[in-house]
């Protein structure tokens, strides 16, 4: 049989899509034919098949996977409760601008045996609901049916074109039984004709404008938040930077690698609130969503704003406004590049002055001072014995490879790990960009499963840590997690932030409430603290059957020790959970 759903397949694999994560139910029936069909006849050429136990953990997987690589991949569950399976991962994949397919089965819409796929099961009345494709469709870039089975190619590539057309994000497609059982002609698509409809760059006018304002500034800064998703858009910034001496970077996204640490102008990563954002006369916003928060930090009077963004207008946010005088719509790598050069080929004299060179040295010497402060908090506590967040982070980073690719959701410590991990590769440092608890879990198995599969098999490709809260570990599913690490043999290693609880909502109270009564309780009484807390790395290690290396380290001296061993473990192919017991309640 040739059916719809393997010309699905087909359409999946010719369009790129090399991976399909799924968790199957009772409306794949032509789903699950075409698979073992695909996996017999097309000898490699058909999408390699993910188990997941968990739907949550299947899109972030797909996510992970597709935020490192910018190729689209597919997720495959079932009806409406597979579809809520998804959970908070859909809200990821959607911030985080993740190109991925999802599929959903639908209930089927004949009772009484009309066609091949019509009711067989009790739950096929229960699974029928008004509108399945609402419960996604606000955090997706389109979302439509498959009614028939002729065009199914047409469709499967009309909704990559929308999760791979900037702002990128998830598409959902459904079909039911009857559809995608139905029996079809054998056809092909021409798939140089479909694809992303592509950015340009910036006209001469607004070429212009940028560029003098840069050049006349005497603060200037450079907001990001997610630019790094392309890797060349990192040295596209190196370069403005290096020729618009004095101008300061500043990440306030966390999403990506989006400026090197080494470089004299880094500001590291802060959520919206740093002193370069009061100063700057000058704030050129490149890819970025909340620059700064304006109830902590914003511009002085009468700094300019310029916006550059492939969504400068926020379109899936009712409330987002910044006071540019320019925004403009186009793609960060060509922009930043057309800036250096249109400045270097006309302005030469002009940024050659004495000025700029001492603005240099002064951001040369501001640079090596914030370097000293962060390695002077990379040390033990005052017992000598335990240790916190920065200390831990600094001893992963000495015993992770160079190019170790950092898949990091530390929440309330991010910044404390970005500061110690101070990336400088391309496509290192990975976040999720969402507000989805638990997307590193199956993202860093998706980073793991793509780094190896550009480097031509098993845990052959980059060396992939996961750093996660103990909070956001849970909600990662790591019952689900674990058990895919041993089942696919993708070894990455784990290190969980143990801070006894949720630290973030006590932030938040604060922020709100800094003298009420929650800020004289503890975190037991605040209804967030895990204590006594459950055993992580036992978690995971009864997840894989016993496989996973699994460890817990409260002194300085047991993190010496088993962290080489974690390292190790997973160098040999095997997942290694180590929990760190940060010192205080709070993590500090």
């Amino acid at each position: 049989m040739y059916t719809a759903s393997f010309a699905f397949f087909e359409a999946l694999w010719d369009a790129g899509v090399t991976h399909c994560f799924v968790n199957l139910g009772s409306d794949h029936p032509s789903i699950i034919e075409a698979i073992v069909k695909g996996q017999n006849e097309k000898q490699g050429a058909f999408p390699r098949i993910i188990t997941c136990p968990n739907e949550m953990v299947a899109l972030s997987m797909a996510d992970g996977y597709a935020r490192l690589t910018n190729k689209p991949q597919c997720v495959i569950v079932h009806v409406d409760v597979g579809t809520q399976g998804l959970g908070a991962a859909v809200h990821n994949a959607s911030c985080g601008r993740a190109p991925v397919l999802i599929f959903a089965g639908l209930s089927p819409y004949t009772i009484e045996g009309e066609y091949r796929g019509s009711r067989t099961e009790y739950i096929h009345w229960i699974q029928d609901v008004p509108d399945q494709k609402q419960i996604v469709a606000q955090y997706c870039r389109y979302s439509g049916e498959i009614k028939r089975g002729r065009n199914v190619k047409q469709l499967v590539n009309r909704a990559l074109s929308f999760a791979t057309s900037e702002p990128r994000g998830p598409v959902y497609l459904l079909g039911a039984r009857e559809a995608m059982e139905e029996d079809i002609e054998p056809y092909e698509l021409d798939q140089a004709v479909w694809g992303p409809a592509e950015l340009g760059g910036l006209t001469a006018k607004q070429l212009d404008f940028v560029a003098e304002t840069l050049v006349t500034a005497k603060e200037p800064l450079l907001i990001t938040g997610y630019s790094g998703r392309n890797h060349k858009a990192v040295d596209a910034l190196v370069e403005l930077a290096n020729t618009v001496k004095g101008l300061r970077v500043l990440d306030t996204g966390g999403s990506d690698m989006c400026f090197p640490a080494n470089h004299p102008a880094w500001l590291g990563l802060r959520y919206g609130v740093d002193e370069a954002i009061r100063k700057a006369d000058v704030i050129l916003l490149v890819d970025v969503d909340v620059p700064w928060i304006p109830t902590q930090c914003k511009p002085k009077a009468g700094a300019k704003v310029i916006h550059i963004d492939v969504d400068p207008l926020k379109q899936q946010m009712p409330v987002f406004y910044i006071n540019a005088i320019a925004r403009y719509r186009a793609d960060a790598e060509t922009a930043m590049t057309q800036i250096a050069g249109h400045i270097k080929a006309t302005m030469h004299d002009r940024i050659s002055t004495p000025a700029f060179e001492t603005r240099w040295t002064d951001m040369q010497a501001a640079h090596k001072e914030k370097l000293s402060i962060i390695a002077s908090l990379a040390k033990p506590a005052s017992d000598g014995k335990t240790f916190g967040c920065s200390y831990l982070i600094s001893r992963v980073r000495a015993a992770c490879p160079p190019d170790t690719i950092f898949a990091v959701e530390a929440v309330t410590n991010t910044a404390f790990v970005a500061d110690q991990i101070q990336a400088t590769l391309p496509g290192t440092w990975i976040n999720c960009g969402g507000g989805g608890l638990g997307w590193s879990g199956g993202g860093a198995l998706g980073i793991k499963l793509a780094t190896d599969a550009q480097h031509g098999g098993s845990n052959k490709g980059k060396f992939v840590c996961q750093i996660v809260g103990d909070g956001t570990y849970l909600f990662s599913v790591p019952g689900s997690v674990y058990w895919i690490a041993q089942r696919y043999n993708i070894p990455v290693l784990v290190i969980v932030l143990n801070n006894q609880g949720w630290n973030a909502p006590r932030k938040s109270l604060e922020l709100v409430h800094p003298h009420g009564l929650g800020s004289k309780v503890d975190n037991r009484a605040l209804n967030i603290s895990f204590a006594p807390t459950p055993d992580y790395a036992g978690i995971a290690k009864a997840a894989s059957g016993g496989e996973c290396w699994a460890g817990s380290a409260g002194t300085v001296e047991e993190l010496a020790r088993l962290l080489p061993e974690a390292v190790e473990a997973v160098r040999g192919g095997r997942c290694a959970v180590l929990e760190g017991q940060l010192e205080g309640p709070q993590g500090k």
